[in-house]
């Protein structure tokens, strides 16, 4: 194959995948708007299926909650949400602004396989069965079958008008976290950029891709011979006469001088 029927390099792209309840759009705006050439892919997956999206190249980086399957994947830790439980609005709970573990003893707690909270013991009393997913255990509370504790960000995500959700003040807490390849212990250059956004670094920062190089102020150039060509001020036009007096000064002057000798004519 000749050079002239060679591919062509593909461009760079970046794939960014998330999971339920984490909203990256923030940081998506600010790499459309630091890295206009590389176009962002953003990836829905579930909490179970994004360290495998990592691992397997279908992602560049993910974000994920805590904890994970570390092997292989580094993640760097960004916010811990606040835990609520979901309930009808005619429950007892949604009189109260937050609730405990304890309040919550007599009610059936939803446990769906998919939840991200670390509980060393749950509360409430155990449903007959596990639901598969959040979203079905969102159903449930809906139909009164029981409570859900969540993630903050996962009881906005499933919102409904019958339901809403209380503040959980003992209970475990989600971790959202920007995880990827751990490729000799440093990031790519696009995850490094993208570490930088979600960081909140300056354009201007020296790691990532490579700052742009900030516009030095031009420098006014003055003509060759500067001061030559100028025309003098108006006044200082008169050069030296011959009898050491200034020519258009002396004239004006002895003018003046000729004009108040002159004797006044006596009227007849």
């Amino acid at each position: 194959m000749t050079g002239s029927e060679a591919s062509p390099t593909a461009s760079p792209s970046f794939r960014l995948a998330y999971v339920p309840g984490v909203t990256p759009s923030k940081w998506v705006r600010i790499w459309n708007e630091r890295l206009p050439d590389v176009p962002l892919t953003l990836l829905q997956v579930s909490a179970a299926e994004a360290p495998g999206a990592l691992r397997g190249g279908g992602a560049d980086a993910a974000f994920v909650r805590l904890p994970i399957d570390r092997t292989g994947l580094a993640a760097i830790p960004l916010y811990t949400e606040t835990t609520v439980v979901v309930v009808p609005k005619d429950h007892l709970v949604a009189a109260v602004e937050e609730v405990s573990t304890g309040d919550l003893a007599d009610e059936i707690v939803l446990h769906p396989l998919d939840d991200s909270l670390e509980w060393e013991s749950l509360p409430g009393k155990p449903a007959f069965e596990r639901p598969a997913t959040t979203a079905d255990a969102i159903e449930l509370v809906a139909a009164g079958i029981g409570v859900l504790v969540v993630p903050q960000s996962l009881a906005r995500l499933h919102h409904r008008k019958d339901l809403t959700y209380r503040t959980v003040t003992d209970a475990p807490q989600s971790r959202v976290a920007l995880s990827f390849l751990e490729l000799d212990g440093e990031p790519t250059d696009l995850v490094e950029e993208f570490i930088g956004i979600v960081r909140g670094r300056t354009v201007n920062s020296t790691r990532g891709r490579g700052a742009p190089t900030p516009p030095q102020p031009k420098q006014r150039k003055r003509p060759e011979g500067a001061g030559a060509g100028r025309k003098p001020a108006a006044g200082k036009t008169g050069g030296k006469n011959p009898r050491g007096g200034s020519g258009g000064s002396g004239g004006a002057k002895g003018g003046a001088k000729g004009g108040k000798g002159g004797k006044p004519r006596r009227r007849p």
